[in-house]
């Protein structure tokens, strides 16, 4: 087996926590890097170094998917709207500040130098929002533009069925109709989507239903830890 930097994804290290007290669960997803390297690849850092990339999994901001114009070759209207409810900065500084707090433990001693970014001066509300704003990216997991719900709801695109509401012969079966956004990465979430949709498709009857028991913290409501 081969090495150095192309013989791996670095994306090998993943890790999920909670942002603050009073959550039941994490709220937090990292992905450890053993490289120093912008999320889309664009750029390196100047010197060795290595990284986590973080960020809240249940963000409130909400965006949109709005046609143009009635020309159907005219792609879409889309607007993500990062970081517009408030409740997303509280995260987003508790993921920078419990980082810190990760890479300052013992384990880490041996190879840690200076805080590359944002940089150990970068400590306050305001100046951690600064760096947030100049060097937050998307990790392009967008889904919930199609919501499946009670066809009575306004807001439903499409029924527990996959098919679309108002529509004769047409289904959806793919991230866009996840009510709410899973709490991690889309791509298994999206294949059992598609399997489902396959066998109602099919008329296969229904695995029975699972609720498998989650996590949870035994004093998640009164600490982080």
């Amino acid at each position: 087996m081969k090495d150095g930097l192309g013989a791996t994804n670095h994306f090998e290290s993943c890790g999920f926590i909670r942002s603050n007290a009073g959550i039941p669960y994490p709220d937090i997803q990292f992905h450890f890097l053993p490289v120093a390297v912008r999320y889309d690849g664009n750029g390196m850092a100047s010197e060795h170094g290595f990284q986590a990339h973080v960020g809240p999994m249940r963000s409130k901001s909400r965006g949109f998917v709005r046609l143009k114009s009635k020309d159907p070759r005219q792609a879409p209207q889309i607007r993500f709207n990062y970081l517009s409810h408030p409740d997303d900065w509280t995260e987003m500084r508790a993921c920078v500040r419990l980082t810190r707090e990760i890479f300052q433990q013992k384990a880490f001693e041996r190879y840690r130098g200076r805080e590359i970014q944002p940089g150990s001066d970068v400590t306050s509300d305001e100046a951690i929002d600064a760096f947030i704003s100049q060097h937050v990216e998307s990790a392009f997991h967008p889904c919930g533009t199609c919501k499946m719900g009670d066809p009575r709801d306004p807001t439903t695109v499409v029924d527990p069925q996959t098919r679309v509401v108002g529509l004769e012969g047409l289904r959806i079966a793919d991230s866009s109709i996840m009510p709410i956004v899973t709490n991690g990465n889309l791509n298994a979430p999206t294949i059992m989507i598609g399997e489902r949709a396959s066998d109602l498709i099919l008329g296969k009857d229904p695995l029975p239903p699972s609720n498998a028991p989650v996590y949870q913290a035994r004093d998640w409501e009164t600490r982080q830890r």
